[in-house]
Formats: C-alpha cells, structure tokens, sequence
C-alpha cells in the first residue's frame, strides 16, 4: 500500500514539473492555431505599444478579435505631449515599450538603431514572417539600414494612384467664366489661362458681402503644400538631380522661374496678401465664405464641408481639383502627387521586448491582406461579407462613419488601429482602405481624373540629410531655414529689382553656409542608398 502511495505521488510531481516546465518554455509545444501564436485559451501575453497616433483602449471588437486570433493583447501609449519628445525620453530612460512606432522619416530611427534600443528582424521574419513577405516584397530590400539590416516594417507603404496637391477651384465660377467642360474632362489648365481666370474673377467679383475678394489662398499651417503645389506644376521634386549629383530645389534651373511667377502674382494682386500668416481657422473661414476662387494643396476638407452643408450635397460652390501647368510642361510631367512607397511610419520591435518571437507572429497576421481587412474593414459577419468573390461592407457601416467618423471608429474598431497599413487594393480588387478609398465623393472621383498621372514616388530621395546632432546636421537646417525664408521674401518682393537682389542674396547665403558641403552629402547618401537597394 505504501509502494503504491509513494508511485501515484511521484506521478503526481511528474505532471506537475512538466507543467511548469511547459509554462516556464512559454508555451513553445503548444498546438498553433494556424497562425504560428499559440492559441488564446493558453492565455493571452500583453505587449505594450508605443503608437503616436491613438491612445484609445485596446478593448473594441477589432482589438477582441486580434487577441483571439493570435494570442496577444496590446496596451496602448501614447504621449500627452510632443511624439518626438517621448520618443527620445523613453530612449534615453531606457524606459521601452515593446513595440514602438515612429516617423519612419526622422532622425530618431537611427538613434534608436545606434542605441541598439529596437532589434534586427532579418531571422525573425524569415523564421515566423511568411505574410510579411509576400505583403511587402522588395519595401523590405528598400528599408535596409546600411548595415543590411531590417529594424522596423513600414505603415502606410505602397503606392496608389490617389491625387496629392492641386489647385482647387470653384466649379460655379468656372462655369459661368465658360470653363465647364473642363469640369467634365478633367483636363489641365496653362499658366497663362490660370492667371486669366484669376484677373477674370477679381473683375467680375471685386467684392462680396462688402469684402474685397480673393481670388487664389494658401493655408499657412501647411507650408510645404504651399511650395510644392508650385513646385507640382514645374514638375520639380525633392532635390535637383544632375549628372548623378543631388542638389538642393533651388539649384533647379527653373526655380526662379517659378518664384518670378508667384511674386507677378502678388504684385497683381491675385495671391492673397495674407497667404502666408493664414492660419487654418481663418484659411477654413475665409474659403468658406465664398470669396476665394481658387487655393492650392489638398482638398479644402472644411470649406468644401460648409459649403456642402449650406447648400447641399451637390452645390457646385465646392472646390475641384486641378493641375495648372507651367510654360512647357506637360501634364504627365507634373509633380502635384509626392508619396513614398516606402510609407510614413516605422514599427519595431525593442530590446525590452521578452517575446519577440510571438510579437512577429502577431505583426505577420496584421501585416497579411485577412489582417488588413480585419484592421480596416473590422469583422466578416458583423461589419462586411463577401458577395461574388469580393468584400461588400454592410450600408450602416459606411453610415456610421459618415455620421461620426470618430466616434464609430472607436466604438467598432474599424481604422482605429492603422498599423502595418499597405495603400491599395486586397487579391480580390476591393480598397484595403474601407473608408477612405470605398466610396469616393465627387471631389475625390474628379480628382482621380483630373490629376492623373501626377503622382510620383519620392523613396529615392528619403533620408538622404547628415546624421541627427552632427555640426553637418545643423547646418542643414540653417539652409532649410534660408531656403524657406527665401521662398517667402522673393514671394513679397516689391520690384523686379528687389526680386533679383533677394534672389542673388538667398544663393550667397547658401554659398556662406557651405550648401556644396551639404549637398556632396546628399549626394554620397544617395549613390549609397542605390547600391543598397540592388
């Protein structure tokens, strides 16, 4: 009787070392539940998520069904204050959460990768990353830090054909100036009829509601649309390349051209005296108010809105995009549409992290087309089904964002968390992008008319600057200071003669400032990043 007591205790203390030995390897025998994690019922982990973008609860439907299908639940950070500023604390604190989301474009990449703070994913991805694979294809080979190594997946990667910058003007007004086919066709106006219709608006309409008119305005909060929606109809683009050498815009030999063009506007009083202090409430009142023709940068979301809201959804007092092209160029050429296929954001993985393994399992399932439409599109059943081969959102779907983007994103999940986001369409030819990209108002469906073949990818010119706190570093920003200083002063320039002597000034002070320096390291990074990329 003893022997047999003493042989089930040593079997019950058998069971109970082989479950801890099991608890303590993570799990790691675990049936998969066909995604690589182990499934929910052996318990969830809990990663913490630094995302500069949303600090809502991970608790929504979508965030439910993420757990469930891969085992992980998400604890969202995200600073009170400035992104940069917490990235940096939480870099210099060494206090990392273990997923952490950046400007993919910023310095504080490769500071986090020079602090060894956020870890290589090569074997990772090899290892567990079958979607991220297919999903990204040759973005991977793009995103290489120089030492060949992949330390974040891009979001919002990929390219697709959706208009950038344009000049926006009121269909009404182009209507009665004769111009109403151009509604129709989409087709693109010259400079010289351009500024006809501007002079031709000012006439017809010198004032409204006791208010002098305006007939073109910029959003001053939105400076570098501002620039480069000029830039768009020249056709320039980030840097000047010549001869396998990268220099600045202003070495573009068109570039004073261009600003000759904008300040004949100013001095005709066609650009909007003010244009350059507009700041985004008086910009949205004054466009609103009906005595602007025409602005230029993205669609004017608010104005568009009032007038839509004032006199119906189908007033022709919206503003519609267009491509104005200057002297000589054709509107193939124009660059109203900068993008990078390369994305807006980096996601990474730190060193802090104690689960990197499950934590690339669960970025490969969002990373795949089913997490995309998940992330995007919320649950099969419950927010869209499949008809004909192809996802078809239910009707209170689409109502519910319309209604309140904001709060029905929150509520359901729905683009709440836009992570490991690709631009396009999924396998089966619908938008990934349910929202935005499903059902296009009229503006958005003459846009894609009206600016195709405008959009560019800008990858080839991203990062090509001195590293960040380097004496090269600031002294690129004091050129990019003198740079848009420039633009502003030859802008506002009284006489031609003050044109020419502020134009000769910007090149000297460029000189001073040992642009050629900077420039040569533009070049090196650009000829280094080809080779990387082969």
């Amino acid at each position: 009787m003893k022997k047999r007591t003493k042989a089930v205790a040593l079997t019950m203390v058998s069971a109970m070392l082989l479950l801890t030995v099991s608890a303590c390897s993570g799990g790691k025998n675990e049936p998969s539940n066909g995604n690589g994690n182990t499934p929910a019922d052996s318990g969830p982990i809990t990663l913490t998520f630094f995302d500069k973008n949303t600090g809502d609860l991970f608790t929504n439907p979508v965030a439910e069904e993420i757990t469930k299908r891969t085992g992980v639940k998400i604890e969202i950070q995200q600073p009170t204050g400035d992104p940069s500023e917490k990235l940096n604390l939480m870099l210099t604190s060494n206090t990392l959460p273990d997923i952490v989301l950046m400007d993919r474009r910023s310095d504080i990449v490769n500071r986090y990768i020079a602090a060894k703070a956020i870890i290589p994913l090569n074997d990772l991805i090899d290892q567990h990353g079958p979607n991220i694979k297919e999903m990204y294809g040759d973005v991977l080979n793009k995103s290489r830090h120089s030492d060949g190594n992949n330390y974040y997946l891009n979001n919002w990667y990929g390219m697709d054909p959706d208009p950038g910058w344009s000049f926006n003007m009121r269909a009404d007004i182009l209507k009665e100036l004769g111009y109403g086919d151009r509604i129709e066709s989409g087709e693109s106006f010259t400079q010289e009829e351009f500024v006809d219709l501007l002079k031709q608006f000012k006439e017809k309409y010198p004032q409204v509601d006791g208010k002098p008119t305006i007939p073109l305005t910029f959003n001053a909060d939105h400076m570098p649309t501002v620039v480069g929606t000029f830039k768009g109809m020249y056709g320039m683009k980030s840097y000047y390349e010549s001869d396998g050498q990268i220099g600045l815009e202003v070495r573009e030999p068109r570039y004073k051209e261009m600003m000759g063009f904008i300040n004949d506007l100013q001095a005709l009083a066609l650009l909007d005296n003010e244009w350059a202090i507009n700041k985004t409430q008086i910009f949205d009142q004054k466009v609103s108010s009906e005595r602007v023709f025409a602005v230029g940068g993205g669609e004017p979301l608010e104005p568009n809105r009032l007038l839509r809201e004032k006199y119906g959804e189908d007033t022709d007092k919206q503003f519609l995009a267009f491509k104005v092209t200057a002297p000589g160029v054709d509107p193939s050429a124009t660059t109203y549409g900068p993008r990078s296929s390369l994305g807006w954001d980096a996601i990474a993985i730190t060193a802090a992290n104690k689960h990197p393994e499950q934590t690339i399992k669960f970025m490969d399932f969002l990373a795949s087309e089913e997490g995309q439409y998940l992330l995007m599109w919320g649950l099969e059943g419950e927010h869209w089904e499949m008809v004909d081969g192809k996802h078809k959102p239910f009707p209170e779907v689409l109502q519910g964002f319309k209604d309140n983007w904001n709060e029905y994103s929150k509520q359901t999940g729905i683009r709440k968390w836009t992570w490991f986001v690709k631009n396009g369409n999924g396998s089966d030819g619908t938008p990934l992008d349910l929202v935005a990209k499903y059902e296009r108002n009229a503006y958005n469906q003459h846009a894609i008319k009206s600016m195709k073949d405008s959009t560019w990818d800008t990858a080839i010119y991203d990062n090509l600057g001195p590293g960040g706190g380097t004496p090269d570093a600031l002294n690129e920003q004091k050129i990019k200071d003198l740079l848009s200083q420039g633009f502003t002063q030859l802008a506002y320039a009284e006489s031609k003669d003050e044109f020419e002597a502020l134009y000769a000034k910007l090149m000297k002070d460029l000189e001073d400032n040992n642009a050629p320096r900077i420039e040569q390291i533009y070049t090196e990074n650009y000829k280094k990043q080809m080779e990387l990329w082969k």
